[in-house]
């Protein structure tokens, strides 16, 4: 019986550890957007945010270029495919805190359980503007 009662405490022990290791990490999604002020379709992938895109890009339209994510323990560092560099500073069991750094735009970004996303805006080209969602949980 005292096994029993030995094995089911280091089995709870290990779960809680797993949670609370849980808590100091951070996954990250990231979506390259390029914005025009071009009339047109804008990508559908893109509805949830298209309000506030178009509210800080004043642009027209918005396509999706690429996305890619990543997870990231804290302290780590990483980064995104499309030239998004990340790292994480500090945790207290609740937040994390995220550094983005996408060309000379730079974020401090505060994670909390429910998450976040954060716009980085980028350079614009010829009529074209291009700044970076970043969804993180």
């Amino acid at each position: 019986m005292k096994t029993i009662r030995l094995i089911l405490l280091l089995a709870s022990l290990a779960g809680l550890a797993t949670l609370a290791r849980a808590a100091d990490a951070v996954s990250v999604r990231g979506l390259l957007v390029a914005g025009s002020n071009e009339p047109g379709e804008s990508d559908t992938r893109l509805a949830p945010y298209l309000a506030n895109l178009k509210r800080i890009l004043r642009a027209e339209s918005f396509q999706l270029v690429d996305e890619d994510s990543t997870s990231l323990a804290v302290p780590a560092s990483g980064g995104l495919s499309f030239g998004v560099q990340l790292s994480t500073e500090s945790a207290d069991g609740k937040t994390v805190v995220l550094r983005a750094r996408w060309g000379s735009a730079r974020q401090d970004i505060v994670v909390q359980r429910g998450g976040g996303t954060t716009l980085l805006v980028g350079p614009s080209r010829g009529g074209e503007v291009r700044a970076v969602l970043l969804i993180a949980r």
